[in-house]
Order: C-alpha cells, then structure tokens, then sequence
C-alpha cells in the first residue's frame, strides 16, 4: 500500500474532478428529455399503483412488463415521485451515480495507490465517453456498476481483515445489482470470489466457509423477487416482458442469459449456431393464458403528477433491434455498421466500439503486467498484488465476454471503465514513483505514454480521418513532450524532485485529449434510445419521430374513445411508450418490446376488441404479413382515414419497426 498522506490539495482536486464528471453529465441535460422512452414510459406506469410498482409494469393498465428488473426503475420511480414526473428527475439517479463512482473509485485506487493514483483514476472515469454518455440517460447501467463499486469496497475491506461481515456486506450489493439488470451484475463475480480466495486474511476453511455463505446471501437476495413474480398467479401480475413463456425466470436464462451470449454460448454447447428469428409477433399461443385482469382491469384515475406533453429537441423515438429498413437504426447506425460489430478478439478495437472504452485500454494491460512485474510474490497476497489480482479479474472476463457476446448495446461497457480507469491510474503513478526512484521499472513510463499515444493516434488516422488533421499532432506533441521531459530528469537528477509528476500531467493531457472530446459528443446531441459517443452523433440523421408526430393522433384517438380500457394498441412497446406518456392512459403493447413476445392468441385479442375493452390498433405497415393477430385486425377492422390523424401534412409517422403507421377503427 502507498503511504502517501492524502493532503488539503488532493481533497481540492478531488472536488474539482467530481465538478468535471457532474458538469459533463447535467450540461444541457433538458435535450435527453425524458431519455428512453421504453423505460420513461415503465416509470411513468410504475408511479400508478403498487402492484406496476412491484412487478415494473410498461403501462398503467399492467399488461406486460419492462424487459428488465425493477429496482432500478424503481429508484427513477422514487426520484419522479419527490421531483415531479420531468426528464431530469428520471436522469437524476444515473446522474448522482455516475458522479459518486468516480469517488467510490477515487477510494478503491488510494487505499492501494495512493491518493494521486486516486486522482487520476477518478478523472479517466469521469471523462471515459460511454460512462458521460451513459450517466446521461434512464438507462439503468449507471445505477449498476455504482452498485458493484460499493460491493468492491465491501469486498477489498473483507480481503484486508478476513471479514465475514464486509463480505456479506459485497455480496448484497452483488444481488441488488442483479435485481437493477440481471445476470450483468454477476460479471463482478470472477473478481469478488477470486480476491477474498486468494489474499484473504483468514484459513482455507474459513475462506470456503465465508464464501459458501456469501453465494448463499446472492442467491436469496437476486431471486427474491423473481421467486414471488413467478409464484404469483399469471392471472394476477402482467406478463413478463421479453419472455417466451411467461416467467422471470425464462427472461433470466433467454432474453438476458443466451441470447447475450452470442458465441460464448455456442462454445460452451448451451444453444445452436443457428438462432431463433424474430417476426414481429408471435404466431403459436402462449404457454401460459394471459392475466384475467388485463382484460377486467380500469385504470383508476391518473398518476400524481401531469401528464408530459414535451421531449427535449433531441430525445428521438426508436425502432427496437434489428428494425429493417431503418438506414439509422441501432444495428446500422450509417457509416458505423452494426452496433456492436463481429464477434472477434479484436471487437473492442473495432470503429462502433473502440471510442466508448478502448482508448485507454491498451495502457491499462499494459499497467497491469507492470504492476505484476514490480511487486514481489507473497502468500498472502501483499496489498499490491490484491489490486492487481481483483482489477484484473474485472477487466480481462469482461473484456473476453464483449468481444464474442451476442445481444448488448455500446452503453454496457460502461462496465469495462472502472477496470481501465483503475489501472491505468495506479500504473502511471506507480511508474512514476519508480522513475523518481531510479528504478529499472522507471523506464516503462516514458515508453507506455508513448505507445498509448501512437495507439490512440492510429485509431483516430484509420477511424475518424477528418479529426486527424488537428488532433492527432496534438497528441503526439504532449505526449513527445512528455517523454522526452522524463528523459531530461534522468540526465539532470536535480530536475527529478522538481517536476516528474508535472511531467505527468502533461501525459495526461495526451492520453486524454481524445476521451474528453468524444464525452462531449453528447452534449449536444446523442442517441438517447441507444446512448453512446463519438463523431456519427453529430450528425446522425434519425426518424422523423417526435411527439410532435403524435400530438394529431393522440388528439383524435382520446375525441373518439368511449371508455375503452385501452387508448390504443400498438405492436410493440416503441410504438405504444410516447401515446401512454402524451395520455396517461394505458395502450397495449400487443408483442411486448420488440412484438415477438407470445402475450395472446388472436381469439383473446379479438375477446379485447367485443369486450369494448379495446378499439384502436396501430399497426406497421409492412410487418404484418403472416401474423395472426395483424391479419384479423386488417380483415375485422377499418382503416381509419390518415387525414383524421396525420393532421393536414400527412406526415409520415416512423416510430416502429417496419415503416409508416396506419391506424384501426375495430368498434
């Protein structure tokens, strides 16, 4: 451990980096609106009663849920709850989040490092692009990784003192991050078993012992609520979201579990190559009947607050995964290709990925070999070696799992930035300490600014070639400076006291000229469905989708309701999410997220519509072919003259899969 005394001015700048992390994530943060509008309109149907609280209901009337965990949702629930129902009240605890890592992440780093390795790991943190861009937005990723820091804390006290107590403390921490997103928490796991295992404090049999235990405080914690949403009766809760049989835990082991997996799957022999499609609805019955009451259930009165009636400029409505013939949409964002590109060994290098995490990549396995080779072997682990062992056994499974996975988005990897940030920080100072030291190890310092500088310039030249003209220059230079200025002190050991760890900030500079730039991406704009940085969110063209497309169609859809349960029933939840913001009323999602859950037969839909539970359904036009319920509604139901809704410029409405809308009268 570096027992450098943190002093006033480490606590001042400290300060001053949570000021830089709190100002890239709230500067113009009324353009998000109300972020996601799948998860804005889970909230908002959460906040009308308890029972949409607890099972995180999509909409008011408890028809499906959200494709995730609720306590996340249930935090934004609460923070609308006290604030009012407003898009920084929902981005308020991802903001508070992401602000409050980079200090958690400033403690884990000193209690090893010292406080300006802290520092220096809490500012890469703060300004490493997906974590801005993601901090920014309703997605729940931000809520997660603060969770599994403070379970890294927990962990590292109990490594220190053999504690049972600091190791339960982590391990609750660990399930409440898998009630936020699943199976994503239990990413941490490699790191949380092998650091108590391996340098704890205690014998083998108490080690075995503590952990037994621990697993066993994970297990109840994370399917606590997944046990008592599938022992409820289906007639009793909604169905479950993005699931093939009504459950939680198939959502756990399909939905989130092997369809993330992608290849890592195929190689452990847990599914085919060969993947299930997905056409919009399902044709085959549910396994499970669907709630009774969804189909008795009113809504009772509105929620208490407002119904929204604004988005920020730039909060976009847009299509689910895999939309076709949606040149921008989030598996073909334009020139970026795909989303998340091939499965390969170098995906996280790739031009979708490489700008969110990867900058700093490179130097941060660079430092962790470093930082192998400079501590002696101990058993038990010394300090030093405790940190390496548990950074990188967070980074490297995370870092194997993104390169071959399947199913995820760019804002996941905000789960690689405390690893990279971690260990580039507590390197860089800890080479520095060696080079004022005269150490051989010293040398590795000039040597990793430079490569990581050659590195982040060949990704810009090859990647983003009309950034390199200026920015590329500005790299090498600070970085060269930087260099050569170590070098000087070797042959002027006066110098050395003097201005090594000066030098240091100028490498800084350097090394982060390219991550500040793209975390300013957001900014002013952003994807804020699928958030994530870089140069294609300047000016990424989007679907002409907004709430202003809605306002003629809301209008005309509550002047002709005649107490209908629902307001509306679209195929999927991007369709129905901006009409239950606008309304307050429940719509039906009548396939879930994407319109492949198997929620209802064409029959029980068609009991909906002679119920007079439900009049309207909008339909996309060219995802209807070969779907039971689409075909019964385009033969029992009357297009409704788009003029009535479209208002007088029947403009083209895109928010869904599959091209323009065209509206349903079933009365």
């Amino acid at each position: 451990m570096n027992p450098q005394k943190t002093r006033w001015y480490h606590y001042l700048t400290l300060i001053a980096i949570l000021g830089v992390a709190l100002f890239f994530r709230v500067y113009n943060i009324q353009a998000v609106g109300y972020g996601n509008l799948y998860y804005a309109s889970t909230v908002f149907s959460m906040m009308t009663s308890a029972k949409n609280f607890f099972f995180a209901s999509f909409d008011p009337a408890g028809f499906v849920t959200v494709d995730k965990p609720p306590l996340g949702f249930m935090i934004q629930a609460l923070s609308a709850s006290i604030f009012g129902f407003e898009g920084w009240a929902l981005l308020l605890p991802e903001i508070l989040a992401g602000v409050l890592a980079c200090l958690v992440l400033y403690w884990l780093v000193r209690h090893y490092y010292g406080p300006n390795a802290g520092l220096i790991a809490a500012l890469i943190l703060a300004v490493t692009p997906i974590a801005v861009a993601t901090d920014r937005n309703n997605t729940v990723d931000s809520l997660l990784m603060f969770t599994l820091l403070l379970s890294a804390v927990a962990v590292a006290l109990a490594a220190e003192k053999g504690s049972l107590k600091w190791l339960l403390g982590g391990a609750i921490f660990i399930g409440l991050g898998f009630n936020i997103k699943q199976l994503q928490a239990y990413m941490i796991l490699p790191a949380f078993y092998g650091l108590y295992l391996l340098a704890a404090k205690t014998t083998w049999f108490r080690k075995f012992s503590h952990l037994a235990l621990a697993t066993l405080v994970i297990v109840v914690i994370s399917f606590a609520w997944v046990a008592a949403v599938d022992l409820t009766p289906a007639d009793q809760r909604p169905y479950i979201g993005s699931s093939q049989n009504n459950t939680v835990t198939e959502l756990i082991t399909g939905h989130n579990g092997l369809e993330r997996m992608g290849q890592i799957a195929i190689w452990l022999g847990l599914k085919s190559q060969a993947g299930k499609p997905d056409d919009g609805f399902a044709s085959q019955p549910p396994s499970n009947p669907p709630p009774s009451n969804q189909n008795g259930f009113v809504p009772q009165g509105r929620p208490p607050f407002p119904p929204p009636n604004r988005l920020g400029p730039n909060a976009q409505i847009r299509p689910p995964l895999n939309a076709p013939n949606q040149p921008d949409g989030p598996n073909n964002n334009g020139p970026m290709g795909n989303e998340t590109g091939a499965a390969s060994a170098t995906r996280l290098f790739n031009q979708q990925l490489v700008g969110q995490v990867s900058w700093l990549l490179p130097l941060a396995l660079f430092m962790m070999l470093a930082l192998l080779l400079r501590n002696k072997w101990t058993w038990p682990l010394n300090q030093d070696m405790q940190f390496v062992l548990f950074w990188g056994l967070w980074l490297i499974p995370m870092a194997i799992f993104f390169s071959y996975a399947g199913l995820f988005h760019r804002y996941y990897l905000e789960m690689l930035a405390p690893a990279v940030a971690a260990l580039a920080g507590a390197g860089l100072m800890a080479l520095c300490d060696d080079f004022v030291a005269g150490r051989w190890q010293g040398w590795l310092l000039p040597a990793a600014i430079l490569a990581s500088a050659i590195f982040e310039s060949a990704v810009i030249a090859v990647y983003f070639a009309s950034w390199a003209g200026w920015l590329v220059p500005l790299i090498l230079f600070f970085a060269t400076v930087a260099a050569l200025g170590l070098a000087l002190m070797r042959l002027v050991p006066p110098l050395m006291n003097v201005g090594a760890h000066q030098v240091l900030i100028v490498a800084l500079v350097a090394l982060l000229a390219a991550p500040v730039l793209w975390s300013t991406t957001p900014l002013n704009s952003g994807d804020v469905a699928l958030p994530h940085a870089g140069p294609d969110i300047i000016h990424q063209s989007r679907p002409d989708a907004n709430f202003a497309n809605y306002t003629e169609l809301v209008n005309y859809l509550q002047t002709n309701s005649s107490g209908e349960t629902y307001l509306a029933a679209a195929q999927n939840a991007n369709t129905a999410a901006p009409i239950i913001l606008l309304t307050g009323r429940p719509v039906m999602a009548i396939g879930g997220f994407t319109g492949s859950d198997p929620i209802l037969t064409t029959q029980e839909f068609a009991d909906y519509v002679a119920q007079g539970k439900l009049r309207f359904v909008l339909l996309n036009d060219d995802r209807r072919g070969g779907q039971q319920i689409a075909q019964w509604v385009q033969t029992s139901c009357n297009v409704v003259d788009s003029s009535l809704w479209r208002g007088s410029t029947n403009a083209p409405m895109k928010p869904g899969p599959g091209g323009r809308l065209t509206l349903y009268d079933c009365k």
